[in-house]
């Protein structure tokens, strides 16, 4: 079983106040998550994402950790099925929730890492001089043009390739919006500021990074049961050294995902589900791989849709 399936996890900027509480209220099973997310952080993980408020939930060193046991709350309901993925990916953050889901670290692990991640990239940069935002309708050797360009006043860097037409770019706030003039001037349809605190994927994360690194490799890792197609290079990665120094190069590098989606497709990939809140990925995925199935699981209706979809393929 699972033949076609890639799981995809979202990454930062699907957190929402309320994400995961009709799974929580619906499944005894997700209790247990948020029990032991909160028993390592030392502070109630439900009600954070539950109740918020907003403006904490989206501070990176709570919204990681949040995020991470919502996406992994949801992979619990998944799990009795028994699927086999032929590849797992995340992104940014998600791609921590896709190292648990093949094995390659415990949950509780996960959780203690990435709020240091978060802790780490929040302290790289003095806040309120970064900025992200969304370049819509460029090539990304144009949009690399026009951050070179925009570099003499500062950091900037594209940080994710989305989709096709789909670029973030991020770093110091003068360099963006310089970026963002000169993207416009090449003929870009829209540039949208995005709401993240931080400008992560970009030179200005390596000092995060470099800090990261320890962490990493006093956690306990095993190698992976199903391919990790990481996104620093949109490579599949089995070996836990290989995934060790991949989190590392991802914080300061830029997330290739429309690559990674891609890659899954070439594995045989042939439905997509996104595992935790909201429906960002799906949305890209649509848009990289046209003909693919696309499921999600966030709440007890997409379960449902999901699970009554995977049940048909089974019989087909």
């Amino acid at each position: 079983m699972g033949s076609g399936i890639g799981l995809v996890f979202p990454g930062q900027g699907s957190q929402s106040v309320g994400m995961g509480r009709a799974l929580h209220e619906a499944y005894p099973l997700v209790r247990t998550v948020y029990e032991e997310a909160g028993a390592i952080l030392g502070y109630d993980v439900a009600a954070l994402c539950f109740e918020g408020p907003a403006d904490r939930l989206n501070l990176t060193e709570y919204t990681q950790p949040a995020l991470l046991t919502a996406s992994i709350a949801a992979l619990r309901l998944l799990e009795p099925l028994g699927l086999r993925p032929l590849a797992v990916a995340g992104h940014s953050l998600g791609e921590y929730s896709a190292l648990v889901a093949a094995g390659g670290l415990t949950f509780g692990a996960a959780v203690s890492l990435v709020q240091k991640r978060g802790r780490y990239m929040a302290e790289a940069v003095p806040s309120g001089s970064g900025l992200v935002a969304a370049i819509l309708g460029l090539a990304p050797d144009v949009v690399r043009e026009a951050c070179r360009e925009a570099s003499t006043v500062g950091v900037v860097a594209p940080a994710n390739f989305n989709c096709p037409g789909q670029i973030v770019i991020a770093g110091e706030k003068a360099a963006v919006e310089r970026a963002i003039e000169l993207a416009k001037a090449k003929g870009c349809r829209k540039a949208i500021p995005l709401p993240v605190s931080v400008p992560v994927h970009t030179p200005l994360m390596q000092k995060a990074a470099d800090r990261l690194a320890g962490d990493v490799a006093a956690v306990a890792w095993s190698d992976l049961a199903v391919p990790l197609i990481n996104n620093a290079e949109a490579k599949p990665l089995r070996s836990a050294a290989a995934v060790q120094a991949s989190l590392v190069r991802q914080l300061p590098s830029p997330v290739r995902w429309e690559e990674s989606v891609a890659v899954m497709r070439g594995l045989g990939v042939t439905t997509f589900i996104e595992v935790g809140p909201g429906t960002v990925l799906a949305g890209l995925i649509k848009r990289i791989v046209p003909d693919a199935a696309i499921l999600n699981v966030q709440d007890p209706k997409s379960l449902e849709a999901t699970l009554n979809a995977l049940s048909v393929k089974r019989e087909a």
